[in-house]
């Protein structure tokens, strides 16, 4: 065999996407009342879309977002508490086989309601946002699952909007690709800061430049990188639009390149709030829920520049969708319904993108947060 077929068979294998199993875990982030307790699991038939019914894999106070550790073993969650109190990060064992959780260490968030949570991909640290006080935090993850407390880093400023963006509000708090930076998304000054994440210790320092910009009054709300990690989509919460940027990864610099409404013309409304967004596993397809308008938003990405086009938007099958997530495979869309009460679940077209709604309509409470895991 040729050295030139040699190098093609390793780049096959190298760049396949990772086969799972013929079923997955599929964990359910909540705000905790009288129907929810804590984290809920279920499974997922990844040839049929089918979920088991949900069972609480570990209880805990309002435990809204959740992370899972690149290799399964370990989630996280925010839990909030009282209002007035610092929330929490989280940390659990996964069972593999059950999706059962086992808690192995809790540490304040830093602050006051906290709204993400997410674990880099080389797994050593954990970073999570306080919507509420306006602060960041991170966390060094030892090889155990127990964490080691970082600093705590204030926003400042306001945003144009009187009411919602007196004061910052982070957001999404996501690591970029390749571990070098992490990107807050802050509500209340429409701005993405970015920070450099030392690998060692997880700490943070602002980055130069330090953020990018959304336009005044849009709320930016989640990110989503695109799997080849060169272009990010910010979601806004208040416009109801996502925005596309060039992500440099050696410098840590975002580059505006587009803007467009999650909505069809003439559907938008100020009490419409977008929620999440992510990207399908092959990058070809974006995904959004908005809340109120109570729909799922499908963009197709054009290959050659990575922009974003709407080319589907149908009703969520219930009511708020807060968290969403598309299973490692990218045939199904799971959506939390928060003030339903539900969990829906659609089908993907692989070769247009576009969803179909598989019927299925599940009891959860107040779910917030969607995050998959492998079956063992």
């Amino acid at each position: 065999m040729s050295v030139r077929c040699i190098v093609s068979l390793v780049a096959i294998v190298l760049l396949a996407p990772k086969i799972w199993a013929a079923e997955c875990l599929v964990y359910f982030g909540t705000f905790s009342g009288p129907s929810s307790k804590g984290i809920y699991v279920s499974k997922l038939n990844m040839e049929t879309g089918k979920l088991s019914a949900p069972e609480l894999a570990a209880a805990a106070d309002s435990p809204n977002y959740l992370a899972i550790s690149a290799d399964r073993r370990l989630l996280c969650a925010v839990t909030r508490g009282d209002d007035k109190e610092s929330g929490a990060v989280e940390i659990f064992s996964v069972d593999p086989g059950t999706g059962r959780l086992a808690l192995l260490d809790r540490k304040s968030s830093g602050g006051v309601g906290p709204s993400y949570v997410a674990i880099d991909a080389p797994d050593h640290a954990v970073i999570a946002s306080n919507y509420g006080s306006g602060s960041v935090k991170s966390f060094h993850l030892n090889p155990d699952g127990t964490l080691v407390d970082g600093a705590v880093i204030r926003h400042h400023g306001h945003g144009t909007n009187p009411v919602r963006q007196k004061v910052p509000h982070p957001h999404c708090f996501v690591p970029a690709p390749a571990g070098r930076y992490a990107l807050c998304c802050d509500l209340g000054l429409d701005k993405i800061m970015v920070y450099k994440i030392a690998p060692d210790t997880a700490e943070l320092t602002p980055n130069d430049p330090p953020f990018a910009a959304v336009p005044p009054g849009s709320g930016p709300r989640h990110i989503a990188f695109s799997p080849d990690g060169k272009t990010a989509a910010v979601l806004s919460e208040m416009a109801c639009t996502v925005t596309v940027f060039d992500w440099d990864g050696a410098n840590g610099k975002l580059t505006q390149r587009q803007s467009l409404s999650l909505l069809p013309p003439g559907e938008y409304k100020k009490s419409f709030t977008a929620a999440e967004i992510a990207y399908r596993p092959d990058g070809r397809f974006v995904y959004a829920t908005t809340r109120g308008h109570n729909s799922l938003s499908v963009l197709a990405v054009n290959k050659k520049n990575g922009n974003l086009s709407l080319i589907q938007n149908l009703p969520c099958g219930g009511d708020f969708p807060r968290g969403m997530g598309i299973d490692p495979s990218g045939r199904w869309v799971i959506v939390g319904n928060q003030n339903s009460g539900t969990v829906t679940v659609f089908a993907c077209d692989a070769a247009t993108g576009r969803l179909k709604p598989t019927g299925q309509v599940l009891a959860v409470g107040a779910p917030v947060d969607v995050k998959f895991a492998a079956v063992e």
